[in-house]
């Protein structure tokens, strides 16, 4: 009979992770050394990226940094060589970097109604939260291909599955002009992660490589009680996601403990989406 935990065991496998040093990329990445993969620590701050691996290194994990831009053809396909010369192979991609206004301290659309929503902000978010993925997947899928086998994971949003409620976003007597809004662009990106992931699954039938899904609920980063409370008041758990919670469906989605699982979306998200 064989051991259920050597299944989620990634001894000898290569992982990238883009956005490798965002909230959940740096929890991802320190998951999958942990349970004995190299990760390619792949972030477009390379500086940081290398922080985050020194930080695996240091605490016996293996972790090499890799700055990329996820919309530059090019340097996507640099990153998936780079994981392919370093280690000799390329097994897991998880697709970590988005842009998203919570994080974007930079990005005010937030505050926008959608008929006066910039349209070059909607192509900005496209190019990164979409054709990133695309670019991704095609660099990792060629490797993949040669070894046959290969997992891609997707990181989607609840938001992806249902509209923004709206409503959270609110303040107490705050002017109605300052009205804050989850921009069009992330409900629709989400989307269409989803169906970019269905689409891999299908597509490569028969070639060992599989592609799902991970749909992360709000994950708690800071945010002002208002909000928290706002949020967990729609959460079935009653508050937001702790950084490390998505932890245990990543790993699942990348190790031999889900060798039946493509075109799947693992949804994690403190019961959002059931009501």
């Amino acid at each position: 009979m064989s051991d259920i935990f050597e299944k989620f065991q990634m001894n000898g496998k290569t992982a990238v992770v883009t956005g490798g040093c965002g909230l959940l990329g740096k929890e991802f990445c320190k998951t999958l050394a942990q349970a004995g993969a190299t990760v390619i620590v792949a972030d477009l701050d390379e500086a940081a990226a290398g922080r985050v691996a020194d930080g695996i290194n240091a605490t016996g994990g293996k972790a090499i940094a890799c700055g990329v831009n996820v919309v530059d053809p090019a340097s996507v396909t640099a990153m998936a060589e780079k994981a392919v010369v370093e280690t000799g192979r390329l097994d897991v991609l998880v697709c970590s970097a988005a842009m998203d206004p919570k994080f974007d301290a930079s990005h005010t659309g937030h505050f926008n109604t959608f008929e006066d929503y910039p349209l070059q902000q909607w192509q900005d978010a496209l190019n990164v939260n979409l054709t990133g993925l695309f670019l991704c997947a095609q660099a990792a899928v060629k490797p993949m291909k040669a070894q046959n086998s290969g997992v891609i994971i997707n990181i989607c949003s609840t938001y992806g599955l249902v509209g923004p409620d709206q409503r959270i976003y609110e303040k107490a007597g705050q002017d109605p002009a300052q009205r804050q809004f989850k921009p069009v662009f992330y409900s629709v990106t989400k989307s269409g992660v989803l169906g970019l992931t269905r689409y891999l699954s299908t597509y490569y039938h028969g070639t060992g490589i599989r592609a799902n899904c991970l749909t992360p609920g709000g994950v708690f980063n800071n945010n002002d009680d208002e909000f928290v409370k706002n949020y967990s008041a729609r959460a079935v758990l009653g508050r937001m996601a702790h950084k490390d919670e998505m932890n245990g469906a990543l790993l699942f989605l990348a190790s031999d403990a889900s060798t039946y699982m493509t075109g799947a979306n693992v949804v994690v998200d403190g019961g959002w989406t059931a009501w």
